[in-house]
């Protein structure tokens, strides 16, 4: 079968919005949904799962994450996966002992406080993070992002990668800590490579089809999901490209899942805004093979330097990004602006989803 870019593009708006399930069937089909703290107008999971779950209002996933499956954790990116798919990343080290491993590279001090903190959280059901610091008291820390944080959320985050603490659920946003014990890992070669693979396949299954350069770039993104196999991610790759489904087309090569057609017809008359962490839209290069400008999330960017806005949602007509939307919600009231690649449809389908699209955020943002 002779493929063009337009037939990948549409099999990838088709793939990602088929009909809407429950929450539970959607991570148990997907296993991840990246998280981002941003609010404009809603964080980016709910902005996700409101293109995919029935019925879904901002908020939910936090609602109701102690009765779902899923965990926190890192995958490519921080976010919510299976716990199926948190099984074949964890532990996150290669010593029978857990406790040893607590930051290998840290200090002696650092490494002791989290021993302390680790028994102390283990004494109890849970904990919030505020009786622990009032507890320790370890001070401040620079954090990832430059910023300033306490030592001992620090410390909690750090454990919680390890995977000796997992969250239990949210208070107003803030994470809810109890302890917890993975099972040892693959003891051979061939079973940690079959886990290796197998977290390829979560990523081909959630972002494809996918361009050979984002391919490599998303399975080397695995060594976030589990460190400890970093080393096997080139042979993963490698792998990967011999038994995915695949086919070359204007100099590309592409991959999809093997349980995958690509005989799919794209949704008509269906306007989308999508958050720029959704599946569809999350590999900028694939964006630009798909629909030939480049998009950028300029959240980070000096106002002065922004081109498309602070939050810049997609929009999805059809198969085509034709522009973006920035919207925000100012005493209670819903406030948009839009922008377009060249210009806005003149068509009438057009202004009666564009309408709808707005309808159906106000009522996603009403919990």
């Amino acid at each position: 079968m002779s493929l063009t870019t337009d037939d990948l593009r549409r099999f990838a708006v088709a793939r990602n919005f088929p009909k809407p399930v429950t929450l539970k069937q959607l991570f148990a089909r997907i296993g991840f949904v990246q998280a981002d703290p941003i609010r404009s107008p809603a964080r980016a999971q709910d902005l996700t799962l409101r293109q995919r779950v029935k019925n879904y209002h901002a908020g939910d996933l936090e609602r109701l994450y102690p009765t779902l499956d899923i965990e926190e954790d890192f995958f490519i990116n921080y976010g919510y996966v299976t716990r199926e798919l948190q099984t074949l990343m964890h532990p996150r080290s290669t010593s029978r002992s857990r406790l040893d491993d607590i930051g290998p590279s840290w200090p002696t001090k650092q490494r002791k406080q989290a021993k302390l903190l680790l028994e102390f959280v283990r004494e109890r059901e849970w904990v919030h993070p505020r009786t622990v610091d009032d507890y320790f008291s370890h001070g401040r820390v620079t954090n990832y992002w430059g910023g300033s944080s306490n030592a001992t959320t620090h410390l909690l985050d750090a454990l919680q990668y390890q995977g000796l603490l997992k969250i239990i659920r949210r208070e107003k946003g803030i994470r809810i800590y109890a302890a917890q014990q993975h099972a040892p890992g693959p003891g051979t070669l061939a079973e940690r490579r079959s886990r290796v693979d197998a977290l390829v396949d979560v990523v081909v299954r959630l972002y494809g089809p996918l361009p050979a350069r984002s391919l490599g770039d998303y399975v080397r993104r695995l060594r976030y999901a589990a460190p400890q196999w970093k080393t096997e991610l080139s042979g993963a790759l490698q792998r990967a490209k011999k038994r995915l489904p695949q086919t070359k087309t204007e100099g590309v090569d592409w991959y999809w899942s093997a349980d995958e057609s690509l005989a799919v017809g794209s949704d008509c008359d269906t306007l989308r805004l999508l958050t720029p962490f959704d599946p569809l839209v999350h590999d900028r290069y694939r964006f630009e093979l798909f629909w030939k400008w480049t998009y950028r999330f300029e959240a980070y960017t000096p106002a002065a330097k922004r081109k498309l806005g602070y939050y810049a949602m997609p929009m999805l007509w059809r198969d085509e990004v034709i522009g973006w939307a920035n919207l925000s919600v100012k005493s209670n009231e819903l406030i948009t602006e839009f922008g377009y690649v060249k210009s806005q449809p003149k068509e009438r389908a057009f202004k009666i989803e564009l309408k709808a699209e707005v309808e159906r955020i106000r009522e996603f943002l009403r919990s």
